[in-house]
């Protein structure tokens, strides 16, 4: 048995996500800052849909919210690739779940969805989540200065990894 489990954002998660994202805010600042108010959440969840799949990581055990994920930006024809992004909650970090989690996104992304290559980008301090794209197999693929907008500054990003194949042949 897993100890934790997926579940497809909606509206009867509101609650309990914005509480446990401003709980977790010090775990996430600087690097991201997901949905903490009602309006931030209903703007997430309509854009989710044929491009963007997101995914709420619980433990199994009690159905606690120990992290999100996002499968977006997924593009189909001769590329099948999308971006993965990823937080998790603070009261339940260190515990294994967000790799866990990912485990079971990742075969979603591959096999659900049909993918062949996600691709997280990483800004370089982010120390927890470059660990857990390392776990999962992901790889350094190159450096981006200025990729992304966060918090009013544009951030460097490691772009990472992984391709079906390479999932598919890693030891579990």
């Amino acid at each position: 048995m897993t100890r934790v489990e997926l579940t497809t954002p909606g509206p009867r998660d509101e609650a309990e996500f914005i509480a446990a994202m401003a709980a977790s805010a010090g775990l996430h600042h600087p690097w991201l800052f997901p949905p903490t108010t009602p309006h931030a959440f209903r703007d997430y969840l309509s854009r989710l849909g044929e491009r963007k799949h997101g995914f709420l990581a619980r433990r199994s055990a009690d159905g606690a919210l120990v992290g999100w994920f996002n499968v977006s930006d997924i593009v189909r024809g001769a590329l099948q690739g999308a971006n993965l992004s990823y937080g998790g909650v603070a009261a339940h970090r260190g515990q294994g779940y967000m790799s866990e989690a990912l485990q079971l996104v990742l075969h979603e992304a591959f096999e659900t969805l049909g993918l062949h290559r996600l691709e997280a980008n990483i800004q370089p301090g982010n120390a927890g989540s470059l660990a857990l794209a390392r776990r999962a197999g992901f790889q350094l693929e190159g450096f981006s200065p200025g990729y992304l907008k966060i918090d009013g500054d544009w951030r460097d990003h490691e772009r990472w990894a992984l391709r079906s194949e390479a999932w598919r042949s890693r030891p579990r």
